[in-house]
């Protein structure tokens, strides 16, 4: 894994170009309903959302200096995850509110280890290239991609922007998330030869390489891009990197909600990378991270509460010592 180097003159330690929403979360439906029905959830949390500002949000809350650059509607909802991000800590100087359009949300339904989830795209698909500043983004050492199937409208420049980025010295991560046509298709393979660490969880990638088994995906897409962070949950994660495999274990826990686990995987495994600490280092920030996350409701509870967060961190670990 190539470690980045310490650019002085950089202002940001991690740019995302991201959605942003907040995720409506109801407990205890059953995971079967009949239409007509009116059935009573036992729970109810509202909750920043959004694969992206998640990893800004906890990236933050663990030390990096953090610019998430997103476009929100003019209502509630917008300004509610914008105030979230800016409580943690991060830059949203880059922020465009636009009256035409509603903020995205996203409603979930946890049903113990699975989860129904629904999604209403609004102002996640409208975010484009063009909306960005490439120099505002380029005063990072590192960019982050998440959502990449939900984030439509930045299909048509991305590959333009990552090619920029990358002759700015910029590191390049990717975490697509979910595919909800499940198709895998443009713009991934136009995106990974700039990727230098890809980021999916377990079933994401077999179903990328077409139902193949976590061995053989990791065979076809590691020619593509030279290090693979697999998300395993309570698993741990697998690496492939520059052709080697290798395994870390997940910290045991028991979890309350495991929604934004993966995201918060991201944040912590950024975090060490971005202190320069070697592959295995920056995977058990990573399973550190991630199990912090499930112990409170949504992606980013965990870590807005501190004295949780630090005696965790403390506890398990965590590599990266924050000021």
């Amino acid at each position: 894994m190539k470690i980045p180097l310490l650019q002085t003159d950089k202002h940001f330690d991690l740019a995302i170009a991201g959605e942003l929403n907040l995720d409506l979360i109801l407990y205890g439906l059953p995971l079967l309903m009949e239409t007509e029905r009116d059935f009573l959830a036992t729970g109810f949390v509202s909750t920043l959302g959004s694969s992206s500002a998640i990893v800004a949000h906890n990236a933050s809350m663990l030390g990096l200096r953090v610019r998430f650059a997103t476009l929100v509607g003019d209502d509630d909802f917008g300004k509610l995850a914008l105030d979230r991000l800016k409580q943690a800590g991060v830059d949203t100087s880059d922020a465009i509110v636009d009256r035409s359009v509603t903020t995205g949300v996203t409603i979930l339904l946890p049903h113990g280890a699975v989860r129904h989830s629904f999604s209403y795209l609004g102002s996640i698909s409208a975010l484009t290239v063009a909306n960005l500043n490439r120099d505002h983004l380029s005063q990072a050492r590192h960019f982050h991609l998440s959502s990449l199937y939900l984030q439509t409208g930045l299909h048509g420049g991305i590959v333009d922007l990552l090619k920029h980025l990358k002759g700015a010295g910029l590191t390049i991560s990717l975490d697509t998330n979910d595919d909800p046509a499940n198709q895998w298709g443009s713009p991934l393979n136009e995106i990974l030869p700039y990727v230098d660490i890809f980021l999916p969880n377990e079933s994401e990638i077999c179903r990328m390489a077409g139902g193949r088994s976590l061995d053989e995906a990791l065979q076809m897409l590691g020619e593509k891009v030279p290090t693979i962070i697999v998300k395993r949950g309570r698993n741990g994660c697998r690496s492939k990197d520059q052709g080697q495999i290798g395994d870390y274990p997940g910290v045991t826990v028991n979890p309350v909600d495991t929604i934004g686990a993966g995201d918060s995987f991201d944040a912590g495994f950024l975090c060490a990378y971005l202190h320069g600490m070697d592959l295995a280092t920056c995977a058990r920030a990573g399973n550190i991270s991630g199990a912090l996350s499930t112990l409170s409701t949504g992606g980013t509870e965990s870590f807005r509460h501190s004295k949780l967060r630090e005696s965790f961190l403390r506890e398990r670990g965590f590599p990266v010592v924050r000021s």
